[in-house]
């Protein structure tokens, strides 16, 4: 059986998406030619610089530590994300969203039963952050790596410069053989059967390859352009399209643990901390303010009405690609779509594409076979993923403006969400129906419950009644002397990114 690896790749675009796209594919083949073709004409497009877990995966399949790269990258611990007024529920204007901890299957269990007991009109205690480490560590700006005394592992992502993130993992990639080339396409040239023959650059040079990995952006040049792939936007699911960006001084203290996520009149700002500075974006909907209101709103909540510090203003496409792997391409990045970062997710797709993509090479069964069900994979992991974001705007109370009253009554739902939010709301059983619809790995079931029990989505306060012992199960105070006890085994963050610069 011939070998189906490629014997030649070419990445289109550099950027993040790209130098990883490029350097799993080396380091998973490092018998592939593996080139990158981008252009100095074309600048990068950073919504948000913060991630999940996955990158941290990333970096270890590679053989760096934190310390080679964090550093030069002005990166920062993520514990998770906080989330402040998206619920007006007294009590749940503000929950986080953690990322998770070996230590919280001592406490997981618990939540889920408040969760559940408060949903029948028990008043347990159902809000998130009391129940998981990852909270306590980030309101307590603690680091995730533990002493060596304390053997659990904390889940953790980055904030990170996405700019010098991208030549980082250039730099790394070419001194492994990655070949590098500066150039803008003039052409996508077919073969007669369909596929990718070459790009043609405005200089007039011809690269050919086995492979090609479309991370051209939202321009999407090979696979929407050449292929006339489909894109399937998700304009009625998720309203937001452009977002407006400025930096602030690092905090004095030093940098947070967290993103920090906080509603606006017509969206929401991230906070996102770096070593040497905050970055700071309004992603909102344009059907509901301009862009120069929206700049206006995010000076206001920054601080900085009348201040001479500059705002760049960026439009979103959201939604996907039909098909991820059409003939011999691959959309990677804003290429295959976009889902606006409220949960970090850009990243991570780029990562499971492309990793999934090499396992379905190497997987068993005929070419097409195996391309169907690589694509079906990846399109229900990216309609997973915007389902749990279109839920924050679903189950919002805010009741401020136009934009969120349509947020709340949207009906535009797919039907995984609406049953996820029928057993949620009817008094079902919500872990069930999560592994009913084999949506688990795309969000836990605890995560759904942080958020729908983040924002407070119970009965009203004068519906509940006392629990008794039985009802109760769980003594919060013990959960909390727990959670409190466990927090007392790590450093500040300050401590563990001073770490990450000694010699």
């Amino acid at each position: 059986m011939a070998d189906p690896r490629p014997a030649s790749i070419l990445v289109l675009g550099g950027g993040t998406a790209g130098w990883m796209s490029a350097n799993i594919l080396k380091q998973r083949w490092p018998d592939t030619q593996v080139a990158v073709l981008e252009s100095p004409e074309i600048g990068i497009i950073g919504v948000g610089e913060g991630s999940t877990p996955q990158l941290k995966a990333f970096f270890d399949s590679l053989g760096l530590a934190e310390r080679d790269w964090m550093p030069a990258c002005h990166a920062t611990y993520k514990l998770g994300i906080e989330f402040r007024g998206w619920s007006t529920r007294p009590g749940f204007e503000r929950y986080f969203h953690h990322f998770p901890s070996q230590v919280d299957e001592h406490t997981a269990a618990a939540f889920l039963h408040a969760c559940s007991g408060r949903r029948e009109g028990l008043a347990l205690h159902g809000h998130p952050d009391r129940y998981f480490l990852n909270a306590r560590l980030a309101t307590q700006r603690l680091g995730p790596h533990p002493n060596h005394n304390f053997p659990f592992l904390v889940s953790y992502g980055y904030h990170f410069d996405s700019y010098l993130l991208g030549g980082f993992l250039r730099d790394f990639g070419t001194a492994r053989g990655i070949e590098h080339y500066e150039g803008t396409v003039a052409e996508v040239e077919l073969a007669e059967s369909g596929e990718v023959a070459a790009l043609k650059t405005s200089d007039g040079r011809r690269l050919a390859a086995g492979l090609y990995v479309d991370c051209s952006g939202f321009r999407a040049v090979i696979h929407q352009q050449a292929l006339g792939v489909c894109f399937l936007p998700f304009a009625s699911n998720l309203y937001n399209d452009a977002a407006v960006v400025m930096p602030t001084p690092a905090d004095a203290e030093g940098p947070e643990c967290q993103t920090v996520s906080t509603a606006l009149r017509n969206g929401w700002v991230f906070r996102i901390p770096l070593t040497h500075r905050n970055g700071n974006g309004y992603v909102y909907s344009s059907r509901y303010c301009s862009a120069d209101e929206a700049e206006a709103e995010l000076r206001a909540h920054l601080g900085l009405t009348g201040s001479a510090v500059n705002a760049r203003h960026l439009k979103m496409r959201v939604g996907r690609v039909e098909h991820t792997w059409q003939r011999n391409s691959l959309a990677v990045g804003l290429s295959q779509g976009f889902i606006e970062p409220l949960e970090a997710t850009a990243l991570h797709l780029v990562l499971e594409t492309v990793w999934r993509f090499v396992d379905a090479i190497e997987g068993n069964g005929d070419i097409e076979s195996r391309r169907q069900a690589y694509n079906t994979d990846i399109a229900r992991r990216i309609e997973g993923i915007r389902d749990y974001i279109h839920c924050h705007y679903r189950v919002s109370q805010r009741d401020d403006s136009e934009y969120w009253r349509d947020c709340a009554r949207n009906e535009a739902l797919s039907p995984s969400l609406r049953r996820v939010l029928e057993a949620w709301f009817h008094g079902e059983n919500v872990v069930r129906e999560i592994h009913a619809q084999g949506i688990q790995h795309y969000y836990t079931p605890v995560s759904w419950h942080c958020l729908l029990g983040g924002y407070g989505t119970y009965p009203d306060e004068p519906q509940l009644r006392p629990a008794t012992a039985a009802e109760t199960r769980w003594d919060l105070r013990v959960i909390d002397d727990f959670v409190a006890r466990c927090a007392l085994n790590f450093r500040s963050h300050n401590e563990q990114l001073r770490d990450l610069a000694d010699p």
